[in-house]
């Protein structure tokens, strides 16, 4: 296929039209309830105990959605257009509707909204950077996240003041405003039905690791198991993070500026992640940001103030998206272009982490009156599976017949 009928403006539009719809996806649509959790609780709508339900809810809406995906034969573009509109429809309703059960239909909702939007925009927003030959803006595509995040931290700051109902609606608003921006884009129009070139058969050497030691099931269910670790290692502090800050620091100002922080973070680390080499090996750099992301967690209990809460904050944050980004360019070294099985139970597995932070953690919470046991517990999944992936790369790089 010829790419004359592109050029690098046709990338960069793709690109930042993917942004913006993983933004209201996943910073909106998703991560909202994060910060607005703190003004629920202070309003009297909500209990913390509900709130790791709801939380939890969203994340298994989310695992239904990404499991959902492989048999959804919609076209890409119509999948995240209509991914977009429900998320902007479920945040209107949460400020509009009101009861605990209702609200828990609309996080699951928006959790299966949001998955439907991540993948399809992903993989619609890849396709462009491949035919357009700037598969190097793939880094601008996952900084999406980070910046919603950053967004709805800040606005949520100031949802003390408007009340929950008034923000929830805001947010909606946000939402279809930077839909209304992006939807032409999502426009296959006469290429609707092409597909990618195949990807180069891998070399002899190549395909012989892949199939051979390197790439057993042995290292596959390593995989699936560990990213469920890190699943549940972030989203406890994901979730509650301005809860913990409040506890931490009760009159301050700071606890609002903490999550969007997180949020801030999370860009250089997309940007910075999709540069390393192809040939560095995997599990050491999830092993890299496993560790960084359990120091960042640490710091929450060790040092509870606003230069630990903050730099916890941004070591949780840099290496979000890498840890996806590295997972599945493990799967793909591990199975070629057969890793999508082992990319779903691999998800899965992080969706089932995801579900069970917070309903482990808000319980211990209200009963202990702090988040140092969960957080502990999260640090200590973290680091177990730094240490794994690094014990597993370093077994793998040692010579044939080394004691």
């Amino acid at each position: 296929m010829s790419n004359s009928g592109y050029e690098p403006r046709h990338g960069w539009r793709a690109a930042l039209a993917c942004m913006v719809a993983l933004a209201v996806a996943m910073g909106l649509g998703r991560f909202a309830f994060t910060p607005m959790l703190p003004v629920m609780l202070h309003e009297g709508s909500l209990d913390l105990e509900g709130g790791g339900v709801l939380a939890s809810l969203n994340y298994l809406g989310y695992f239904v959605g990404a499991l959902s995906c492989a048999a959804i034969r919609v076209p890409a573009p119509a999948m995240v257009r209509g991914g977009l509109v429900a998320t902007a429809a479920l945040l209107l309703g949460m400020g509009l509707l009101h009861g605990f059960t209702l609200w828990g239909v609309l996080r699951t909702a928006a959790g299966v909204a949001s998955a439907w939007t991540f993948v399809f925009a992903s993989g619609w927003g890849l396709r462009r950077l491949a035919e357009t030959g700037m598969h190097r803006l793939g880094g601008v595509i996952y900084t999406g996240p980070g910046i919603g995040i950053a967004a709805t931290g800040l606005l949520g700051g100031l949802a003390s003041r408007w009340g929950a109902d008034a923000a929830w609606i805001g947010f909606g608003v946000v939402a279809l405003l930077l839909v209304a921006g992006i939807w032409r884009v999502f426009d296959d129009g006469g290429h609707a039905g092409e597909r990618l070139p195949a990807a180069p058969k891998a070399a002899p050497a190549v395909r012989h690791a892949a199939a051979g030691q390197d790439g057993g099931s042995g290292d596959a269910r390593a995989l699936v198991v560990l990213y469920g670790l890190a699943g549940f290692g972030y989203i406890i502090t994901a979730t509650f993070l301005p809860v913990i800050a409040r506890q931490a620091l009760p009159g301050s100002a700071w606890p609002d500026l903490f999550w969007p922080l997180f949020g801030l973070a999370v860009i250089p680390g997309a940007l910075v992640s999709a540069q390393a080499p192809q040939h560095w090996d995997n599990r050491l750099l999830l092993a890299a940001a496993y560790a960084m992301q359990a120091v960042g967690v640490l710091l929450s209990v060790a040092w509870p103030d606003v230069a630990g809460l903050a730099l916890g904050s941004l070591l949780l944050g840099l290496p979000f998206t890498a840890i996806t980004l590295f997972a599945m360019r493990e799967a793909r070294r591990l199975k070629g272009n057969a890793s999508a099985g082992l990319i779903g139970y691999a998800t899965a597995s992080y969706g089932i982490g995801q579900i069970v932070g917070p309903i482990f953690a808000a319980p211990l919470a209200h009963r202990t009156g702090s988040f140092t046991v969960p957080l502990l517990v999260a640090a200590l999944a973290l680091a177990g599976g730094a240490a794994l992936f690094a014990w597993v790369g370093r077994h793998a790089l040692r010579p044939a017949g080394a004691a």
